[in-house]
């Protein structure tokens, strides 16, 4: 793997909400035994908030310049996993920056899957709120199709069916 100049070894992991960041971050830092750091817990913990409140008190441009410093001036550890929201690789510079400082991860999944997993848990999330089955996966398709250009730029493109941590250490090593 490689790393910008004598900088941490980071890998950031991006996607729609729902296709498993958290959970493959996690699984990854423990197989190649570095940190983990989720991004959107750093987040509420320094706003003193949760994202739902955060983004219904202030609204998303204020959340998307509050994420993007989050993301900036995080003091990473020397090798570390991160889980990123769904939305920050597509803001400002973000997804540029994640890939100057090191590799990037789209885990990628169908608008179907996706809405498939986040119809039970839409109440922490306030893009999703009020929509249910085909609106749903409508709305996520349209994201998506938005997003897409911004998560294509990641250093590795990972499909979220098929995941093993076994995988995805062996795509990041490039084995």
């Amino acid at each position: 793997m490689s790393s910008a100049g004598n900088g941490p070894e980071l890998i950031f992991m991006v996607g729609f909400m729902g296709c498993g960041k958290t959970t493959w971050s996690r699984r990854l830092a423990a197989k190649l035994g570095w940190e983990f750091i989720d991004l959107d817990q750093v987040l509420e913990a320094q706003a003193g908030m949760t994202i739902a409140e955060y983004f219904s008190t202030f609204g998303e441009d204020d959340f998307r310049r509050l994420e993007s410093e989050i993301l900036k001036q995080t003091p990473y550890p020397q090798q570390a996993v991160v889980s990123t929201g769904g939305g920050l690789p597509c803001f400002f510079d973000n997804m540029e920056w994640m890939n100057a400082h090191g590799e990037t991860v789209y885990i990628k999944l169908s608008p179907k899957t996706l809405a498939d997993r986040l119809e039970k848990g839409k109440a922490k999330r306030p893009l999703l709120h009020g929509k249910h089955g085909d609106d749903l996966v409508a709305f996520i398709a349209e994201r998506l199709a938005i997003r897409e250009s911004f998560y294509s730029q990641a250093t590795y493109t990972a499909d979220g069916i098929c995941l093993s941590p076994e995988g995805l250490e062996a795509l990041v090593k490039g084995e």
